[in-house]
Order: C-alpha cells, then structure tokens, then sequence
C-alpha cells in the first residue's frame, strides 16, 4: 500500500493504495454520492441521497466529458432531481430505471441530458420503518437485471422482528414493466448491493445490531432462488451459523430454515455496499477478484469498515484502500466508501457517500 494526496475543495488528506495506482477526485457532484451506473451508451450515471435523513431532494447525476489529461469528468449534469433517496438506476431495453424508497419507475431512456419522456411507475414499496413512521430503517433499493427480468432489494423495517409484510428483507423478482412481481430470497435484512455476476447473483448483507461488537458478521452472499438467508432467526459468526435466542420460541413461516453459509463473514458493523468483479484485469492481484466497498460503522469509535477490500478463497478478504478514517473521532473520518465501478482493464471507480466524491484509480 502507497499514500496518495487528495486536495478537496475544503479539505486535504491522504488514503493508501495499492502499489504502482494513482489516485484522483473524478468529480465532486453532490453531498451523499451512492451507486454508479453505466449507460448502454458508455456514459456514467451515479445517484446522490443528498443526506442521511428521509427525504426528497435526492438526484440522478451524468458525469459527462471526460478529460484524459486531467482524470476527471468536465460536466456534472443533473439528470432528475427532487427524488425520494435514489439508490442505484438501472438500464434495461432503452429505459432508465430510478429505485426511490417507496417506488420504482422507469423513464424512456435516449443519450440526451434528460428523460426523453414521462415517468411510469411500475412498481410501489413501503416507505416506514421504525415504528412505521418515517423509513429510517433501510430506505434503499437496489436493482439488477439478468434475463429479462428485474430484481429489487427491499430491506427490513427494524433491526430485528418478525415482519408484518412480505416484501420486507427480500429479494423481488419482477418484469422489466413491473409485472409478475413475486419473491425471489428472504431473510436479507439489508441487501444493499446486488449484482449478477456471470449467470449467478450475489448481494451484500447487513446483520442485526445489539448482539455485541462483534457478532453477527456482515456478509457476501450468493443469492438462489427460494432461499432464506436467516434473517431474523439465524446469523453467521465465525464461519458458523447460530441461532438468534431473541426470536427461538418465535411462530415461524413455512419457508424459514436454516441459511446457507455466506461467501464471506465481514467483521460485524462493517456495512458492505457496493461490489464488482474486476473481470479480465490487467493487475494479476486484482485481476478476476471481487471488490467490497465496506461503508463502515456509524459508531465511528468501533473502527469497523471504512476500506475498500477484495475478496479471496476461504472467506478472507484483504485491504485495497483504506485511510478513510483514521482514528475514533468524527475529524478522524475522511469518507466512506459506498460503491465501485470497473472502468477498463486499468482502472475503476468508487464513490464516498460522506464528501460527495467519485473517485478514479488507475494505472
């Protein structure tokens, strides 16, 4: 690992990584910069939640004209705005698909600087979560498409209970019109990043709080149709699976069962996001291996997450960026990694949610 300077607008710092890559702020287009997207015509979309509270000033954001020489984008465009927490867009068969916390729509989708037509609403979620008022429990949803048929994230509602609706901690699988909806996987408190890789889906999960500091793990999942993935009644630790004794004597749905074992255990309140594979890279280290975006606890003292780490055999995980906090106070904090992006066989994207930055390593 190599330090790197980042100059921001209002702040200096550095982060380490890897050996032989430079750093650069690709761009610094809002305030809570999440998920990027690649358009079927190349051009980079990435949504911005604007803060941490329940609200409706979010944005989808074109990162336009790149400059080669400098290493960043010239042009921020703002795309839509005056959404309810954007998460993530998606592009399917010329549409662009927006998830907000309580709907899904999609937008005719041409390589203009807005929609070239009204929204459709395809798809509506619940938009309350603790003490079913406000959302603040889980406002996300991710998207994913894979044979024509589109799959949504929709976290939990608490931390830890027996859900009311079905649509809570799952994975939905729907039509690209929103037809046909139905439930893919359960017991995901909070998947939120998931991504086909090849013809297999995967997804980032969150475990419950207030079991202790270090239980449960966080996790990379496959994700297979049919499946429960433990949620509330089961968690991992340690490569092994346990069951949670707040909920033992709890009546239980036919399909809850014991889970399968997660890819990978991260240490508990890491909070995995974003992911993806470096597919044909051309770093052997990194080539072919799959990066977590570990977004970190918000308790900042527990030291937990703040790195970017790729994934290896037997469940371990090792560090590829890190320096996003560097000690146990709130000015110790220099971001959190949210999402990334492979560019090309030399280079990749990853944003930080915290500063607003799209950032661009590369070789």
């Amino acid at each position: 690992m190599a330090p790197a300077k980042v100059i921001l607008p209002k702040d200096t710092f550095e982060l380490l990584i890897p050996e032989g890559y430079k750093l650069n702020p690709a761009a610094i287009p809002g305030t809570r910069i999440r998920f990027l997207s690649r358009a079927p015509d190349g051009r980079l979309f990435v949504t911005d939640m604007y803060d941490l509270t329940d609200n409706n000033k979010g944005r989808i954001l074109l990162l336009d004209k790149w400059n080669d020489l400098l290493h960043r984008f010239d042009t921020v465009i703002p795309y839509l705005k005056d959404l309810h927490n954007p998460n993530q867009v998606a592009f399917h068969n010329n549409y662009i698909y927006v998830a907000e916390t309580h709907r899904l729509t999609r937008y005719p989708y041409n390589s203009g600087n807005a929609p070239s037509g009204p929204p459709e609403e395809i798809a509506r979620f619940p938009d309350y979560g603790l003490s079913y008022k406000y959302g603040g429990w889980h406002l996300t949803r991710s998207l994913a498409f894979y044979n024509n048929k589109l799959y949504v994230s929709v976290g939990s509602s608490c931390n830890a209970c027996i859900e009311k609706e079905e649509v809570r901690a799952t994975v939905l699988e729907m039509n690209p019109d929103g037809s046909d909806q139905r439930v893919f996987a359960r017991g995901l408190r909070n998947a939120v990043g998931i991504k086909w890789l090849g013809s297999r889906l995967y997804a980032t999960e969150m475990g419950r709080d207030l079991l202790g500091p270090d239980k449960p793990e966080d996790l990379f999942v496959e994700v297979n149709e049919g499946e429960f993935h433990g949620w509330p009644f089961y968690f991992h630790y340690r490569k092994r699976i346990y069951e949670d004794l707040q909920f033992k004597d709890s009546v239980r749905a036919p399909w809850v069962k014991r889970p399968p074992k997660a890819i990978t255990g991260f240490k508990a309140h890491s909070a995995p996001l974003g992911f993806d594979l470096l597919w044909n890279f051309n770093d052997a280290v990194l080539r072919n291996k799959v990066l977590v975006c570990l977004h970190g606890s918000t308790s900042i003292w527990r030291q937990r997450g703040y790195e970017i780490v790729m994934l290896e055999k037997n469940g371990k995980y090792k560090t590829v960026v890190s320096g996003f906090l560097t000690g146990k106070t709130e000015q110790d904090r220099n971001g959190r990694p949210c999402d990334v992006l492979m560019n090309n066989e030399n280079s990749i994207f990853f944003t930080d949610d915290h500063k607003g930055v799209v950032y661009y390593l590369y070789k």
